[in-house]
């Protein structure tokens, strides 16, 4: 196993651990909103489900980078990004 792969394999599991949470959370605003909870802590939670979402999806496009720049010289990469689509998915996430 190459360490491109070893590290491909280890950011898709902090990919799906930050969903996870992220999934969670949004179970609880859903929750805090059943119940009728303050509007400040409803607002803190949801804005904390974003954040966690953001996180990841950074950590994917951080992670496709990373693998573009390493995979620069491997003429058999299938899955080759242009500079402006990783811009563009970049900045989808701003």
């Amino acid at each position: 196993m190459t360490v491109n792969t070893v590290n491909a394999a280890e950011s898709t599991t902090q990919v799906l651990n930050r969903l996870r949470r992220a999934q969670g959370q949004l179970a609880g605003v859903i929750s805090m909103i059943e119940n009728g909870r303050e509007c400040r802590e409803v607002v803190t939670q949801l804005a904390a489900v974003s954040r966690a979402l953001d996180r990841a999806g950074f950590k994917i496009v951080a992670t496709r980078l990373r693998q573009c720049v390493l995979d620069e010289q491997d003429d058999t990469c299938v899955d080759k990004l242009t500079e402006e689509e990783l811009e563009k998915l970049f900045l989808a996430l701003a």
